[in-house]
Order: C-alpha cells, then sequence, then structure tokens
C-alpha cells in the first residue's frame, strides 16, 4: 500500500508521484505481486497519473503476479486500467459498485475488494459478491487505532474459515508476525511501512524473501 504524504510529505504534487513510483518499481522487481494506490488527498488528475505510472511499472516488470488496485475510485481504476478497485468504511457499498463496473463492459478479471473489521462485515462483503477482503487491525499500529482494539489471529482465523473469498491481514503487520497470519489462513498480508520504509531495494528482496518462507 501506498502513502505518499510519508515518503514525501510536502513535496509538490508531481515530485510525490515520482517518489511513489520509483518505491513501486522497486516493489514489483523484489517479487511484491499488489500494489494499492492509497493516496486519500491527491486530485483526480493526479491520481490517475500515478495509477497510470504503476499500471505502466507493473506491465513493464514482466511480473505475471503484479496488479495495481486503486483506493475508493473505481472510475481512476477503469481509466487507468488497473486490476480492481478497493473499499472503505466510507466509500460506496461494494453490491453497488460490483453493479456499476459490471455495467461499464470491464474486465470479468476486475477485482472488488472492501476493508472489514468484523466477521459479519466479512459475511455481508462475500454475499455482495466482491473479490476479497482486507481483515484488521490484525496487531496495534497507529493508522489503525480509529477502528478499535486489534482483532487478534484467533479473530482472524475465524474470519478466513468462515468465508469462500481471500482474506488479507491487515494493520501492524511486520516480517516477524508475518508467519502467523499465514498460518491463521491468511491469503496475504497488506501493509505501508513494512514496504515503504525499506531503505533500498534489496532489502525489500530480503524482506519479501522471509514472508514467502513463512508461507
Amino acid at each position: 500500500m501506498t502513502d505518499g504524504n510519508s515518503l514525501a510529505g510536502g513535496s509538490r504534487a508531481s515530485d510525490r508521484i515520482e517518489k511513489v513510483l520509483r518505491r513501486i518499481r522497486d516493489a514489483v522487481a523484489a517479487g511484491i505481486d499488489w500494489v494499492q494506490i492509497r493516496e486519500k488527498d491527491l486530485e483526480g488528475r493526479d491520481l490517475l497519473t500515478l495509477a497510470r505510472g504503476a499500471v505502466a511499472a507493473a506491465t513493464e516488470s514482466g511480473s505475471r503476479h503484479a496488479r495495481v488496485i486503486v483506493n475508493d475510485r473505481l472510475d481512476v481504476a477503469l481509466a487507468a486500467g488497473a486490476a480492481g478497485v478497493h473499499l472503505g468504511g466510507e466509500s460506496l457499498p461494494a453490491r453497488e459498485v460490483i453493479r456499476w463496473y459490471g455495467e461499464t463492459g470491464a474486465p470479468d478479471d476486475f477485482l472488488v475488494g472492501v476493508s472489514c473489521h468484523s466477521l459479519e462485515q466479512a459475511r455481508d462483503t462475500e454475499r455482495a459478491g466482491a473479490s476479497y477482503v482486507f481483515f484488521g487491525p490484525v496487531f496495534d499500529t497507529p493508522s489503525k487505532r480509529p477502528f478499535g482494539a486489534p482483532q487478534g489471529l484467533t479473530k482472524l482465523a475465524e474470519v478466513c474459515r468462515a468465508i469462500r473469498i481471500p482474506a488479507i491481514a491487515i494493520g501492524g503487520i511486520n516480517a516477524t508476525n508475518a508467519a502467523g497470519c499465514f498460518q491463521a489462513g491468511a491469503a496475504g498480508i497488506a501493509a505501508i511501512r513494512l514496504f515503504q520504509d525499506a531503505p533500498d531495494a534489496e532489502q525489500l528482496r530480503r524482506t519479501i524473501g522471509r514472508l514467502l518462507s513463512a508461507e
């Protein structure tokens, strides 16, 4: 997940976009398979520029698995040729988004994901026809404290057993506790600092290697 504010706070939009794209290129080259564009304060035109750049980076990497997901903005995701859109608590309901993108002629494999913070939300999201859920916060992290206390691995495992679509763990994930998420049944993990704070591409490759070996 990207966070241009922490990576390049105060920079011009063009400089911020380039810094985020540089990190995305490093991450895709290191083996990341999903890139989630999470830039809530970028204007639509700048967000589209970033999303198109991310899609190009994923394509140029030659990876068959690298996908770009855009937060909230279905219009930007479709215009950029992204693989999907991710919906948060303040986004439009998943059922409506799925109906709308179906009417646009979007690819059959276009993804719609939803952030969930309870078992019932995860079940409702699956019934709405979503492709996957983000579940958390699994561990304590400042950015997720507004959503309540950490859910923990036991609750994560309960959600993973209860739904058939992939559940991706989020919230306080690091190279040490990621293994527990996979053991609980998570299909993957999502994080900002874990990937964005790596000082160079080589360290990022080592981190990803450890995560893959933990699955």
